[in-house]
């Protein structure tokens, strides 16, 4: 079963530009190189400059987890971590698609 990971994320002000340097810096090396990785998405609120959303799309919530639990992962992230005032995270399990 497929995996969905959810970011809600609140970027410091005058952050976005050292956050969006921050997610481009990790895109890349996550779609090439860690297993199970299918897509990636970074969304901004038109209404907030702060309110931001990533989301990404897993073969097995099992393989994201694995990936988190690495050092390689609180390396990577952790230059995008120091824009966050507030992250919150949460995992689902995909049940149902639509495709197109």
């Amino acid at each position: 079963m497929k995996g969905r990971v959810v970011f809600l994320l609140k970027i410091k002000p005058g952050m976005q530009e050292d956050f969006l340097n921050a997610y481009e810096g990790v895109r890349h090396l996550v779609a090439e190189g860690v297993e199970g990785h299918l897509v990636d998405q970074v969304c901004r609120s038109p209404d907030d400059d702060e309110q931001w959303l990533i989301t990404s799309e897993w073969e097995t919530l099992e393989h994201f987890l694995a990936w988190e639990r690495t050092q390689e992962h609180r390396d990577l992230v952790k230059p995008m971590r120091d824009t966050f005032a507030e992250a919150r995270s949460l995992k689902f399990e995909i049940v149902e698609e639509t495709p197109h």
